[in-house]
């Protein structure tokens, strides 16, 4: 694989990081993919505890490898102890995203952790640049789970790449080597896949919800806030999701006011949830979903990553 300031800063094989999907990717998954060779993250849901960091940070340690956690900036005012216990387990990365992200950056690199930040427009990577972080993640609205909507990986990247001077990794529809290879070729130090690692076991996503990801197409995933409108989350609204659309969704989306005051309709989403019922229960996934076809694990889907190696060498002739 091509040396890039990713692999080199965290001694990777492959120059890949696995997203920090909250909900999805625990220490499990993040251990699975350090240890193949890249960099796994877990996600911290909003509501998480630090004991609950602290636990999973310890197993996504367990590659002996550098991993990663993702931080929610919106979700941190109201529970502070989620800096502290993230401080504490020092990671190699870690993003925080979503809100009001410039108060973290330096406590997080007075530690010597490296700080990454999502930024879905060319604007919100400028505002990156300034609050001092280490690299940036050029996120499009092709990417599952939530983030903007406004601009796609490939434009974006291509704009993010000439407007800052610090590393900036790629991430929207990366699910392939292909896809890799691609953003290599551009100019990105790396890719940053979740969706690709929705069929792996090491994730914490039920059976039924993994067979609906590989049950799902290309065109199977919807963008808006019904899910976080109906679990009255405080996501900041430019901040949508990206899920495999089901009937719930199709039935309120447009209608999000009158969801905000439905009791029942929250009810109904919470006991989806519990019940494993995927008709109105979310699943969050980009629009490469339709490329995860079948089960897989962690190392494989980096060794897959890895033959962007062999696509890159096509053009460098004799």
């Amino acid at each position: 694989m091509p040396r890039t300031w990713l692999t080199e800063r965290f001694q990777l094989d492959v120059p890949l990081v696995g997203a920090p999907m909250a909900g999805v990717s625990d220490g499990r998954l993040a251990a699975a993919v350090s240890a193949a060779g890249a960099l796994g993250m877990f996600g911290v849901p909003a509501t998480a505890s630090p004991p609950w960091i602290t636990e999973q940070a310890a197993v996504a340690a367990g590659s002996g490898r550098p991993y990663g956690i993702g931080l929610m900036a919106w979700a941190l005012p109201d529970n502070p102890g989620q800096l502290d216990a993230v401080l504490a387990a020092r990671p190699s990365l870690v993003s925080v995203s979503y809100g009001d992200f410039a108060r973290y950056v330096e406590p997080l690199r007075r530690e010597g952790i490296t700080v990454a930040v999502q930024a879905g427009t060319t604007d919100e990577a400028r505002a990156a640049e300034q609050a001092g972080v280490d690299v940036i993640v050029a996120r499009g609205g092709e990417g599952g789970g939530h983030g903007r909507d406004d601009v796609a990986t490939l434009p974006l990247l291509q704009s993010v790449l000439d407007a800052v001077g610090v590393p900036v990794l790629a991430a929207g529809g990366i699910a392939t080597a292909r896809g890799l290879a691609a953003v290599l070729a551009a100019g990105a130090e790396g890719g940053w896949a979740g969706t690709a690692f929705l069929g792996c076991a090491e994730t914490t996503l039920s059976e039924p919800a993994r067979q609906r990801v590989l049950d799902s197409g290309e065109t199977g995933t919807a963008y808006g806030r019904v899910f976080d409108v109906a679990q009255r989350l405080a996501w900041p609204p430019e901040f949508g999701g990206r899920a495999l659309r089901n009937a719930f969704f199709d039935r309120w989306h447009g209608r999000e006011p009158e969801l905000a005051a439905d009791d029942a309709a929250q009810a109904e989403l919470e006991a989806a949830r519990r019940a494993g019922d995927f008709d109105t229960a979310y699943v969050y996934a980009g629009q490469a979903v339709g490329l995860v076809r079948r089960p897989r694990t962690a190392a494989d889907v980096v060794a897959g990553f890895a033959a962007a190696d062999e696509l890159l060498g096509r053009f460098s002739g004799p």
